[in-house]
């Protein structure tokens, strides 16, 4: 009788080469995605040892960390970006790679672009020089973040030896309650089991949760599991998945599609199967979540209470106390963007609370849609005229105040409620304070001008 498998052994058997005498796994690579940041030296190290890409129809490059996402591009405000950006063409270029350049149509966060074009598919796995690569288990795709001398391997052989990670089920219990999202859990998990509760494996959500939540959700919850220590989150393939990769403009046929469900069948969880570790996290008790200090796992009801034994050094930095209440805290700016929450759904969810209302005079609020067909798709249903309307600045696609590379930066001491995944020290600004939190929350922030539990707005229209 064969073992028992989970789905995460599954894909991962199906991709393995060959057992190396050190443990490691030699993994097929079906797609390497890359950006401006990460591939300089990978490409120079091609260029020394004469080697060419060994499967370039396999490989796609994105414009997104520096690229200025201000009317006209500006990309002279961020030192070294145009030269950086021009490299890349050029690799691009001479390797024979796809890229999607910052004129280009469908220009975008990589994390963004490549699952809502078609080209991320279930059973696949993808690497990109970015720790957010996890994003791709949204559609049930292996994805990991990868370095430098990593990205060349992959580029000259499109595979990769890796130890291969522990299994860990995340079982989802429980209803999800009216206004809260995929954000929302993902912040409660961390701050309930901690921003090392995933380190050495690989993770599937599971549970009636999930069921229930669309593609672009299951994207923002695997994108964050990089946040708990885990280099791989996942869900399982079902009819939502193939229902949303159908309507991409780079999908396969519906006869290919057809196949690759059948064969998604294969992979499938085996009743009996185990997984190494196993966290149980009930969502039908979750309130909108907001981050209080300076990991993503310092995280609490916005309408609750900083912990009484909160870490001191966070506290510090973020100028707030123990005990306290962050309802009505001044904030400055509002972000609502990155390959965390700039999907459609995103900024729908934003517009809603946002509709008829006006930004605080004391906000500078931007909203920077996670790609260009992303920012078409809002102004086709004339969500950039909410946003505008309000006091948003309505920007052109771009990591924008996410890693803060590219001029979108917050002054020392501002406070920001931001849609991103990591609130660290001076990461949006040198003695910036960030607030992670979901869309809804950004909003309420970006209209009161002081931290907002999102539900008393909603529906609520002025």
């Amino acid at each position: 009788m064969p073992e028992a498998r989970t789905f995460l052994d599954k894909v991962w058997d199906n991709h393995e080469v060959e057992r190396l005498d050190n443990g490691q796994s030699l993994l097929f690579i079906d797609r390497l995605l890359l950006h401006e940041l990460s591939t300089p030296r990978a490409f120079e190290e091609l260029r020394k040892r004469g080697l060419k890409v060994a499967n370039p129809d396999l490989v796609i490059g994105f414009s997104d960390h520096i690229v200025s996402t201000e009317p006209g591009r500006a990309t002279g405000n961020v030192p070294g970006g145009p030269e950086m950006l021009e490299m890349f063409r050029r690799n691009a270029r001479d390797f024979g790679i796809r890229h999607f350049d910052v004129d280009d149509d469908h220009q975008g966060i990589v994390h963004v672009v490549a699952p809502e074009l078609g080209l991320i598919l279930p059973g696949m796995t993808v690497v990109c020089g970015d720790s957010h690569t996890c994003t791709m288990g949204g559609v049930s795709a292996m994805g990991w973040g990868i370095g430098t001398s990593e990205i060349a391997q992959v580029l000259a052989t499109q595979t990769l030896a890796i130890r291969k990670p522990g299994t860990m089920r995340v079982e989802l219990t429980g209803a999800l309650p009216k206004g809260v999202s995929a954000k929302d859990i993902v912040l409660g998990l961390i701050a309930e089991f901690g921003v090392s509760a995933g380190v050495g494996h690989m993770v599937e959500f599971t549970g009636e949760a999930l069921a229930g939540m669309t593609v672009e959700a299951r994207m923002t919850l695997c994108n964050m599991a990089i946040e708990m220590g885990a280099r791989i989150g996942m869900t399982a393939p079902d009819e939502a998945t193939f229902d949303y990769i159908a309507k991409r403009p780079l999908a396969p046929s519906p006869d290919v599609l057809e196949t690759l469900r059948r064969a998604c069948e294969d992979v499938a969880t085996d009743p009996g199967a185990t997984w190494d570790k196993t966290l149980t996290f009930d969502v039908s008790r979750l309130r909108p979540q907001i981050t209080w200090g300076t990991t993503p796992g310092e995280a609490m009801a916005i309408c609750g209470t900083i912990p009484a034994a909160a870490d001191a050094r966070a506290l510090d930095y973020m100028q707030l106390d123990a005990g306290a209440s962050l309802l009505g805290t001044p904030v400055n700016r509002v972000f609502i963007g990155s390959c965390t929450n700039g999907r459609l759904s995103d900024l729908r969810e934003a517009a809603a609370i946002l509709q008829g209302r006006k930004v605080a005079a004391t906000v500078r609020a931007l909203v920077v849609p996670g790609s260009m067909s992303v920012k078409r798709a809002a102004e086709a249903e004339g969500l950039d005229l909410i946003f505008k309307e309000a006091g948003f600045e309505w920007r052109d696609s771009g990591c924008s105040m996410c890693p803060g590379l590219n001029g979108d930066k917050a002054g020392a001491g501002e406070r920001i409620v931001s849609t991103t995944n990591r609130n660290f020290e001076n990461r949006q600004g040198t003695g910036a304070r960030t607030h992670l939190a979901s869309p809804a929350s950004a909003a309420a922030a970006a209209i009161t001008g002081v931290i907002t539990d999102p539900g008393a707005l909603a529906g609520a229209g002025t």
